[in-house]
């Protein structure tokens, strides 16, 4: 007779998934807005790239110590401090018009967000045994997507009828709200008394890795791995912020798509994407299952992910704005199945005490990857006018990736402590 395990540990993912999902949706308010504000305040091109990048600086920053923090304090005082700080940054874009004090409040909200994937990958290590971390990282990473698409629900209602100040106090109240279930259900998985016995054991059932092992990120950069697992971030991060902030401008200078009928190209293109995040999770699981290498598993799902990139090459070369939505769908689609894999990587391979740490580190790279990009994007569009070439880099961006963790992420060598002490340099 089989045992009931318990399903607590999926209590956690909802709440890591709404977390997520209003993360998303404090960042998404802004790039909803662009077109509007732009106009309003006489914002450049580049003007609301270097706002973005304010933003990226500030989330690069946050990532690199967030991640640390995280593996000293645990997930549940580090996302209260980060979600309170998001939360408050915001909101208080309200107040602001320029694109200086915008900038500032980019900052803030670019701090507050950064621990938002760190502490949930850490906490998927924690609640989670290997065989089901892919599918659990891929279930709260479909938030980002659930985000994307209440954004253009809600955004323009509130920003037609209220004003567009309203758009950001609204984003930042969800966050307090979730404080409250957050505070109420979470502990660690030993020391939660709603965890059964049999689910801890379960949680537990992986082969336990010594307490003495200890990975902070300056050490880790000394494996190839880390550096595999950092330029793939560098590379297709940039590419997720360019569908975040960039889309609804996208579409309103090429099809003249504004507040009024912005909703329904953007949700089909994050309904889509949610998709990918089930299913990378899904097949890269299904290969594990069937006797595959957790890491090989992880770079073969990549790969097909990222085949279903390389079509958005041809977006700018279509003036049907159904067949652009289509091809951008697709992308985001591979991105989130991308993304559920190469978040999994780090816990697959790592010390469950230094994934916060390099789950930061990744996520600097590739924040540090976006601020060059959006940079880039800024200027590019102010002197072409156009998104050919930004959607050609971004098309290649994921083979890069692929192969950047093909030449430094083996298959089936998992960092120890003996590893460490015997060959400091990994490389």
């Amino acid at each position: 007779m089989s045992v009931k395990v318990g399903n607590y540990r999926w209590r956690i993912v909802v709440l890591l998934f709404f977390v997520t999902t209003i993360n998303y949706v404090n960042r998404q308010v802004l790039g909803i807005l662009a077109p509007q504000l732009q106009d309003q305040f006489g914002w450049t091109e580049a003007d609301y790239g270097y706002i973005i990048m304010a933003f990226q600086a500030a989330y690069a920053i946050g990532l690199i110590s967030m991640g640390t923090l995280l593996d000293k304090i645990g997930t549940r005082l580090g996302l209260i401090i980060s979600v309170v700080l998001m939360s408050v940054s915001g909101m208080i874009h309200a107040a602001f018009s320029t694109v200086f004090t915008f900038a500032i409040a980019r900052f803030g909200l670019g701090i507050g967000a950064s621990a938002n994937f760190p502490a949930a990958i850490k906490t998927v290590a924690e609640w989670f045994p290997k065989k089901e971390r892919a599918m659990a990282t891929g279930l709260l990473n479909t938030g980002s997507n659930v985000g994307a698409i209440v954004s253009p629900l809600i955004v323009p209602l509130i920003a037609l009828n209220w004003g567009w100040q309203w758009a950001f106090i609204t984003a930042g109240l969800l966050g307090f709200v979730w404080l409250l279930f957050w505070m109420i259900t979470y502990r660690q998985p030993d020391k939660n008394r709603k965890l059964s016995s049999n689910e801890l054991n379960y949680i537990l059932q992986d082969e336990k890795e010594p307490e003495t092992q200890k990975l902070p990120w300056k050490s880790i950069i000394s494996y190839k791995q880390t550096w595999g697992i950092c330029l793939s971030r560098f590379l297709t991060d940039p590419v997720w912020w360019f569908f975040l902030y960039w889309l609804p401008k996208y579409l309103n200078s090429n099809y003249h798509i504004d507040l009024t009928n912005i909703g329904l190209p953007l949700i089909v293109i994050y309904v889509v994407s949610m998709g990918g995040s089930v299913f990378g999770g899904w097949f890269s699981s299904r290969l594990i299952s069937k006797g595959k290498q957790p890491v090989a598993a992880r770079k073969l799902t990549i790969f097909v992910m990222a085949l279903l990139v390389l079509p958005i090459f041809f977006t700018s070369f279509t003036s049907n704005v159904w067949l652009a939505v289509a091809l951008i769908s697709m992308a985001t689609f591979a991105h989130q199945g991308y993304a559920a894999n190469i978040f999994t990587i780090v816990s697959d391979i790592y010390p469950k005490n230094a994934v916060g740490s390099v789950t930061g580190l990744a996520g600097f790279s590739g924040a540090i990857g976006g601020v060059l990009f959006s940079g880039s994007v800024g200027l590019i569009l102010q002197f072409t006018k156009s998104y050919y070439l930004v959607f050609g880099m971004a098309s290649v961006a994921y083979l890069l990736c692929w192969l950047a963790l093909v030449l430094f992420v083996p298959d089936n060598k998992k960092i120890s402590i003996d590893e460490r002490t015997e060959s400091k340099s990994g490389l």
